[in-house]
């Protein structure tokens, strides 16, 4: 019953984030010359289907998105390629989207639609450096632990494409950019990397950046990060005058609706935030301990109450097990509440995939670490190794939904009977 209830939670904030309704509430103006879409993310290829069905006048265009995420279109094309590392599809459907833009007047409209995972879906390597540089970035990136928007603004240094270096290309066409938002904060500079929109930060911040979270890059990124070329548009670039840009759907949203059902049924639900950052494992600290006050002594929260939380957490790379962040996260909680009656708790990404596995993520409760102990596996020893997809396999609690055609990050309900 009650896991039941945390499923239908999670599902209720992935239908309001579904982009049919949202892309068809904020189409832009219709222009008096071409209409070119382009667009890239988890969930740009429902976009791109939602807009194509709403827009009565001619357009053309090219979106790229993660392999098994592609919708039927009839005037867009749908590329898939390669997340979280990006791949020869996703380069070469980077250079197609640059070059679809290009040679556009005043009179013509460049609609982007931008969803979270657009950055390793185009991969667009700076002078001097090649696809596999890339991929080694990426990679660096995915074990350093670093929150999204370092990752954003460091990826950034090394693009042609990202940092609105697109808009730039596009100029001076008139640009709307629909942005489904994954990121803490909604920021739409920060999803995807902003590859029509200007990230703040400079060249010496991400080389801050770089330094503080250790990474290994390859040579040439490393040479092109200790100097000054291929730096991005700054904000104040006349190229953005022009340019609108609208977050669509949101973890906040998302969230709300949740509660709002979670109300409907008889649970008090509290919002704890919709940006939470940080270490998966701490993150799971935090959650576990206030699930244990409710629990035992019923502060701040009276029972029964559902507490939901969205954002992205991190993961460290320290083993070699498998494992997204919200397997992680539900990981250390177990382990947090092992013995604790009254306590079930649900993670998954609501794009469906926790990861590069096939759950979007799965459940725990005060009896998951024992049942893990009795599969012979020690909860502890998988944290440590980074196996949290393991260790909830081998007791039946992942949640597998598949691609769900949207992206608003991450999704936590705790539930407190």
């Amino acid at each position: 019953m009650d896991r039941s209830l945390l499923e239908a939670l999670f599902l209720h904030a992935i239908a309001q984030a579904q982009p049919a309704l949202a892309v068809r509430q904020n189409l832009p103006a219709r222009p008096k010359g071409r209409t070119v879409v382009i667009g890239a993310g988890k969930a740009s290829a429902q976009m791109a289907q939602a807009f194509e069905a709403a827009w009565d006048a001619p357009l053309k265009g090219l979106v790229v998105t993660r392999y098994g995420y592609g919708a039927p279109c009839e005037r867009i094309e749908i590329v898939e390629a390669a997340h979280p590392v990006p791949d020869e599809a996703g380069y070469l459907a980077a250079r197609r989207i640059a070059e679809t833009v290009s040679g556009l007047g005043p009179e013509d409209l460049v609609v982007a639609l931008i969803s979270g995972g657009g950055s390793a879906l185009l991969p667009a390597p700076a002078p001097g450096l090649t696809l596999n540089d890339e991929q080694a970035i990426n990679r660096a990136l995915l074990a350093s632990g670093a929150p999204i928007g370092v990752m954003n603004l460091v990826r950034n240094q090394f693009s042609t494409i990202k940092g609105g270096r697109l808009a730039a290309r596009a100029a001076p066409a008139r640009l709307a950019t629909l942005v489904v938002s994954d990121v803490p904060g909604d920021d739409p500079a920060i999803v995807a990397s902003g590859p029509t929109i200007p990230l703040a930060g400079t060249r010496e911040l991400a080389r801050k950046y770089a330094t503080l979270y250790g990474l290994q890059l390859p040579p040439a990124a490393a040479e092109l990060l200790a100097g000054e070329s291929n730096l991005a548009p700054l904000p104040t670039d006349p190229v953005f005058a022009t340019h609108a840009v609208r977050v669509i759907a949101s973890a906040a949203l998302s969230l709300e609706k949740s509660a709002d059902l979670a109300r409907s049924r008889g649970v008090q639900a509290a919002i704890l935030s919709d940006s939470v950052e940080g270490e998966a494992r701490d993150v799971a600290l935090v959650h576990a301990a206030l699930a244990r006050e409710i629990a035992q002594r019923n502060r701040p929260f009276t029972k029964p109450v559902v507490l939901l939380s969205g954002g992205e957490t991190t993961v460290t790379l320290r083993g070699r097990g498998r494992g997204g962040r919200n397997a992680e996260f539900l990981l250390a909680l177990a382990i947090a509440i092992d013995g604790v009656e009254g306590i079930t708790a649900l993670a998954g990404d609501t794009d469906g995939i926790d990861g590069s596995e096939d759950n979007a993520g799965a459940f725990c409760d005060g009896t998951s670490a024992t049942r893990m102990r009795h599969a012979g596996i020690d909860p502890l020893v998988a944290l440590a190794n980074n196996d949290a997809y393991g260790a909830f396999s081998a007791i039946g609690d992942l949640l597998v939904t598949g691609p769900t055609g949207t992206n608003v990050n991450d999704f936590r309900a705790i539930l407190i009977r």
